[in-house]
């Protein structure tokens, strides 16, 4: 009697403890999965789906951000990244308004965005790359590194690709719509002037400029569009992308 009582408590035991085991991993399933007020610890989230996720978001980003900065008026028409005169050279740009350039000065600004826009369309397999090589723990990072983490990935990844490909581009497309057309006549009446004053003459490197500015530009645009997709539920076209970053919404 004695034996059969032992064997029935520790029995018990036994039980009890994996009862206690099994619902202290459910808990953390639940803490770790919830989202939207509700539970998925039946279905947690896989580590493959956290890098398709992920992966899926940022192409929905670049996609969209390529698209609404190259083509025309990309640029020019956006003044969240429209590219200005160049600050180092801004006085180049009062001297022109003073001398009645007014025209060539907003010709000359309007063809910085036109070569921004060109050189943006090389950015797309730049950042498709970059994606493709995205690690487990580079998608973690990003997934729990709150606003603007997918960005700064790629950012690091691919900013020094994007300037080897872009000034190429940009400087064709400041030839082709012969930019320096109008900087020439703005730099040589402003030097002009510098030499009868005794001022400081300026030659600031426009393809420089350009390129630095475009991808600037850019980027600010992917940022934009990743955001979205962390806060707005409904910015989440698909179930996977409702799934990874739902999982966030505690």
């Amino acid at each position: 009697m004695k034996k059969t009582f032992t064997i029935v408590f520790a029995s018990f035991l036994i039980f009890s403890s994996c009862d206690v085991v099994n619902n202290a991993a459910n808990h953390a399933n639940d803490i770790i999965n919830s989202g939207s007020g509700e539970t998925e610890s039946a279905n947690p989230l896989t580590n493959t789906e956290v890098i398709s996720g992920l992966r899926e978001a940022l192409s929905i980003g670049i996609e969209n951000s390529v698209k609404n900065t190259s083509i025309q008026d990309g640029f020019l028409k956006n003044t969240e990244i429209r590219l200005p005169f160049p600050p180092d050279a801004v006085k180049v740009k009062e001297k022109a308004l003073d001398l009645g350039l007014d025209g060539q000065v907003e010709k000359f600004e309007t063809t910085l965005n036109r070569a921004a826009e060109e050189a943006s369309k090389e950015a797309l397999s730049i950042f498709i790359n970059a994606i493709k090589n995205m690690t487990l723990e580079d998608g973690f990072a990003i997934l729990n590194g709150g606003k603007g983490a997918a960005t700064d990935f790629l950012k690091q990844q691919t900013k020094d690709q994007l300037k080897e490909a872009f000034l190429p581009k940009v400087k064709v497309a400041i030839s082709n719509v012969k930019l320096t057309d109008y900087w020439n006549p703005l730099i040589t009446k402003y030097n002009t002037a510098m030499t009868l004053t005794g001022g400081q003459k300026l030659n600031p490197d426009l393809d420089q400029f350009v390129t630095e500015k475009a991808i600037e530009g850019l980027f600010h645009m992917v940022e934009k569009e990743e955001d979205k997709i962390r806060l707005d539920p409904l910015a989440r076209v698909t179930d996977l992308l409702t799934r990874v970053f739902g999982s966030l919404n505690n």
